[in-house]
C-alpha cells in the first residue's frame, strides 16, 4: 500500500468528525483565519436569533478594540457587513453606535431567511432567560411583524443596507484593506464581519425536470393550494410539515428515500400517522425521484431482493425540501479555512518526525553512529527537523500538527514506559534526562498532567459553567481539577509517605513491605479494575486487593444506579484530561454508524483484561500459565497503558476529539456502561437525558457530544438517552449548550410532553427554522 493510499484513508477516519453542516475555524472572538475577517451568526454557532443578536454586538466590541487609527478616506469603511439578518443587522447598529463607518451587503431582502418563512409563522424569542442584546428589536412574533419592526428600526437607524447585492469576490491588500467586489460596484473596509447563514441555498435531487416552472424548493404560502395533486420530496421535519398543511386542502403524495422517518419531531410523527391513517397524506418510502414531467413525476421505489418499481405520479406542483447547502465553495472563495480541513502533506510531516527522532537518537549517544557524530549533530538535526515542523504547522498543515502531537505524546509515555525500557531513540538516556531535582520523570510527569488539567480545565470551567452560570458544570471542572492534585500528587506523594513515615498507619503497616514500598499503588486508589490494571497482581497487601474489590465490583456498580458512567467525566483522570486539554476539540468527534461500531473494540480490551488478569492470578495454579501470563501483561502494558491510553489519544486530541481512549479503548469505561445498561433494563438506573418538545433541530447537542452521540436525534422524538442505547457519559455539555433547555436530567414535567395548544403551535410549518437566522 502506498503513503498516498495510507493517507486517504487517514484523511477518510478524519472526516468521519464532520457534522451536517461545515462551519469555518474560527477563534474565540469569532475571527477567521483571514486577519481582519469576522464570522458570526448560524455560521458560527449561533442557532437561534437571539444568540445571533448578541455575537453582532460583541463582535463590534472586540472590532472597537483592536481598531487601529481612523481611515482619513471618506470612501473606506471602517467595518462591512455582510448579511443583513439578525446577526449582521444588529452589529451594524451596534457598529454605527459606536461611530463606525459601516455598511451592509444583502444577497436577498432584509432578513432573508425569515421572509422565506411561510406566511404567519411564528417566530420565538427563546431563550426566555437571556434578554436580547443590542439595538434590533426581538419578541415572540409572526414573521410578517418581526420583519416591518425591523424595517422600520433601519430606517429609524439610518443604516446603510445595499439589498440584491450579493458579494461576488473579497481581496485583502499587504495594508489589511479589504476590497469587496459586487455586480453593483466595489466596497473597501478595514474589517468584514460575515453574517450570512448556512442554509441560503436550498439543496436540489439534481433530476431532469427539476427546474421545471411547478417544481419548487420552498413552500412559501400553503393556503394558496387548493384541490391539487401535491407531490412533496423529503423525510424532515420541513418536508412532513408541508406534506401535512398542503393535506388539508389537497392530496398530498410524500416521498422520502429513507425506510422510515428517522429524525421528526415526536408531535409531527403522530400527526403524520393520523394524516396517512385518514387517507390525507399518501407516503412513499425507499422512493427516488428519476424525472419531473409535465404532469407526472417518474419515481424508483425500492421492491425487496434488489428490485426496483417504477412509479408514475401525477402532480400539479412539487415541493423537493431536502435541506439546504451549506456555502461551502463560498466561504473557501473568500479564503476562509473550514473546520477540519487537512491541508498539506503526509509525506513530509512524516519524514520531518522521523528526522527529528534520528537527531534525538544521535544526541542521546546511544546509536552505532555515536562514534562518527557528535551529539551537536544529533541536536542540529532534531531542532531543525523540528523548526520545519513547527514552520508548517504554523501556516496550517494539519498533517504537520499532528506530527507534532505524535512527537509529544510518543516521548511523554514511551520515556515514562521506565527507565532502561525508553522507547527509541529514548532507550538508556531519556528517563534519566528528565528526572530532574533528585525526583524520577514518573513524579513529574504527574505534576504536569496536574497543571495541563488545571490551566485548561480553568478554561473549560469558563466556558462551560462561568460564563453560563451553569452550576452543574461550574461543580464538574472544579470535581476533575481537585481530584487529579488529590489523587495524583497530594496522597501518593505527601499524605502517603507522611503517613509511613509518622506511623499513621500504625506500626504494622508501616514497617511492611508488601504495603510500605508500594506507593505507586496510592495512584490507583480511585482507578478501580482493569483501568488500574495491576490491582490484584504483582504482590498487593491484602488491604490493596480488598479496596480493589470493593471499589471495582461494589462501589462503582452501585454508583453507575444514580449516576451511569458519570465517574468518565467527574472523576477519572484520564477523562479528565480529555475534558480539560481535549475540550477545545470536542466537536471533532467522529460521528456517524461507523463511528457508533468502532466502539466495539473497548469489548474488545475489556475481554483482553479479564484474560490477562485472570492468568496471572492462576499462574501459580496451573503451570503452564507460568510463562505465558507475565507475557501478556508486558503486552496488554505496551499496547493499552502505553498506545491506547496515552501516545494515540493524545496524538488525536486535536483531530478526533478527546475522548478517543475512553469512548473506544478504556475497559473500566465498557464495564461500568455495562452495569449502567443492566440497571436500566431493570428498570433501577436512575440516570438518563430527557427531552421535552422544544427542540428546533439545531444540532448543538450532537456537535458538542464528546463520545459522538446523535443527541438530536433522541431529542426531536423526545427519547431518553440512557446506557443502553448510547454510550453517555454525562457529561452533561448537551444539557448546558442546548439553546432552547431541551434536555435534562431531571424527570420531565407531564405538562411540558402534554400534547396541545402549545406542543401544537411549535409543531406549525417549519418549526427547525422558528428561531433561526
Amino acid at each position: 500500500m502506498n503513503l498516498g493510499r495510507i493517507a486517504s484513508k487517514v484523511r477518510a477516519i478524519f472526516a468521519s468528525v464532520d457534522g451536517p453542516t461545515r462551519r469555518p475555524a474560527l477563534d474565540d472572538k469569532r475571527r477567521s483565519n483571514v486577519p481582519g475577517l469576522y464570522v458570526i451568526g448560524d455560521l458560527a454557532g449561533a442557532p437561534v436569533i437571539k444568540l445571533a443578536m448578541a455575537q453582532g454586538v460583541e463582535v463590534i466590541e472586540t472590532i472597537a478594540k483592536e481598531r487601529g487609527p481612523r481611515p482619513t478616506d471618506p470612501d473606506v469603511l471602517d467595518v462591512l457587513v455582510v448579511g443583513a439578518g439578525a446577526a449582521g443587522l444588529n452589529a451594524a447598529l451596534a457598529a454605527k453606535e459606536k461611530g463606525l463607518r459601516v455598511r451592509v451587503l444583502e444577497k436577498g431582502k432584509i432578513a432573508n431567511t425569515i421572509e422565506d418563512f411561510p406566511e404567519g409563522k411564528w417566530v420565538y424569542a427563546e431563550p426566555d432567560q437571556t434578554p436580547p442584546k443590542g439595538k434590533l428589536w426581538l419578541d415572540g412574533a409572526a414573521k410578517e411583524d418581526l420583519v416591518a419592526r425591523w424595517h422600520a428600526i433601519v430606517a429609524e437607524n439610518a443604516l446603510d443596507v445595499r439589498v440584491e447585492e450579493p458579494l461576488t469576490a473579497l481581496a485583502r491588500d499587504k495594508s489589511g484593506l479589504f476590497t469587496a467586489t459586487t455586480p453593483n460596484g466595489t466596497h473597501r473596509a478595514w474589517r468584514v464581519v460575515l453574517s450570512t447563514g448556512q442554509r441560503g441555498t436550498p439543496r436540489k435531487l439534481g433530476v431532469p425536470g427539476e427546474g421545471r416552472e411547478r417544481v419548487y424548493h420552498r413552500l412559501y404560502s400553503p393556503r394558496k393550494y387548493a384541490r391539487e395533486k401535491i407531490l412533496v420530496v423529503g423525510g424532515g421535519n420541513s418536508a412532513v410539515e408541508a406534506a401535512l398543511t398542503l393535506s388539508e386542502a389537497n392530496e398530498v403524495t410524500l416521498s422520502y428515500r429513507g425506510d422510515r422517518f428517522a429524525r421528526l419531531f415526536k408531535d409531527n410523527e403522530r400527526k403524520l400517522a393520523e394524516a396517512v391513517a385518514a387517507g390525507r397524506v399518501r407516503t412513499l418510502l425507499g422512493s427516488n425521484v428519476k424525472e419531473f414531467g409535465a404532469a407526472s413525476a417518474r419515481l424508483s421505489l425500492a421492491a425487496g431482493a434488489g428490485r426496483e418499481e417504477i412509479l408514475e405520479v401525477p402532480y400539479d406542483h412539487a415541493f423537493v425540501l431536502i435541506g439546504a447547502e451549506a456555502p461551502v465553495a463560498f466561504l473557501r472563495s473568500l479564503g476562509i479555512r473550514l473546520e477540519n480541513e487537512w491541508t498539506g502533506s503526509l509525506a513530509r510531516a512524516a519524514l520531518l518526525a522521523l528526522a527529528t527522532l534520528v537527531g534525538l537518537w544521535i544526541l542521546g549517544g546511544k546509536s552505532p553512529l555515536a562514534a562518527f557524530l557528535p551529539s551537536a549533530a544529533g541536536a542540529a538535526v532534531a531542532a531543525l527537523s523540528l523548526a520545519s515542523l513547527v514552520a508548517t504547522a504554523w501556516r496550517g498543515d494539519r498533517f504537520a500538527r499532528l506530527a507534532l502531537m505524535f512527537l509529544a505524546a510518543y516521548s511523554v509515555y514511551g520515556i515514562k514506559f521506565g527507565k532502561g525500557e525508553e522507547f527509541w531513540p529514548y532507550r538508556g538516556w531519556g528517563y534519566a534526562a528528565l528526572s530532574l531535582a533528585q525526583r524520577p520523570w514518573a513524579f513529574w510527569y504527574n505534576i504536569l498532567y496536574a497543571i495541563a488539567m488545571t490551566v485548561f480545565g480553568l478554561q473549560a470551567l469558563k466556558r462551560w459553567g462561568l460564563d453560563r452560570r451553569d452550576t452543574f458544570q461550574t461543580w464538574r471542572y472544579i470535581s476533575l481539577i481537585s481530584v487529579q492534585w488529590v489523587i495524583a500528587v497530594i496522597v501518593p506523594e505527601i499524605l502517603f509517605q507522611w503517613a509511613i513515615r509518622y506511623r499513621w498507619v500504625g506500626e504494622s503497616l508501616a514497617t511492611n513491605p508488601q504495603f510500605a514500598e508500594q506507593m505507586w499503588r496510592a495512584y490507583g486508589i480511585v482507578y478501580a479494575w482493569p483501568l488500574f490494571f495491576y490491582t490484584f497482581f504483582y504482590d498487593p497487601h491484602v488491604i490493596w486487593i480488598v479496596w480493589g474489590i470493593v471499589l471495582t465490583f461494589l462501589i462503582l456498580p452501585v454508583v453507575a444506579i444514580f449516576h451511569g458512567k458519570r465517574y468518565c467525566s467527574w472523576v477519572c483522570g484520564c477523562g479528565g484530561l480529555a475534558e480539560t486539554l481535549g475540550d477545545r476539540w470536542r466537536h471533532l468527534a467522529p460521528k456517524g454508524k461507523t463511528s457508533v461500531r468502532w466502539e466495539r473494540m473497548q469489548t474488545a480490551v475489556l475481554v483482553a483484561a479479564f484474560v490477562v488478569t485472570g492468568a496471572m492470578l492462576a499462574k501459580d495454579v496451573v503451570g503452564g500459565l507460568s510463562g505465558v501470563a507475565p507475557k501478556g501483561v508486558r503486552v496488554y502494558r505496551l499496547l493499552v497503558d502505553v498506545w491506547l491510553v496515552g501516545i494515540l489519544p493524545i496524538s488525536l486530541y486535536p483531530f478526533l476529539g478527546g475522548k478517543i481512549w475512553c469512548r473506544y479503548w478504556c475497559p473500566l469505561a465498557k464495564l461500568m456502561h455495562l452495569q449502567s445498561a443492566f440497571w436500566t433494563r431493570l428498570r433501577l438506573s436512575r440516570f438518563a437525558i430527557r427531552s421535552n418538545d422544544k427542540c428546533i433541530a439545531c444540532n448543538e447537542c450532537s456537535r458538542n457530544c464528546q463520545v459522538g452521540i446523535d443527541v438530536m436525534s433522541f431529542a426531536l422524538k423526545e427519547e431518553p438517552i440512557e446506557n443502553v442505547n448510547s454510550s453517555c457519559i454525562g457529561c452533561g455539555i448537551c444539557v448546558t449548550v442546548c439553546p432552547m433547555d431541551v434536555l435534562t436530567f431531571k424527570p420531565i414535567p407531564k405538562e411540558w410532553s402534554a400534547v396541545g395548544t402549545g406542543a401544537a403551535a411549535r409543531s406549525s410549518p417549519s418549526p427547525s427554522a422558528t428561531s433561526r437566522v
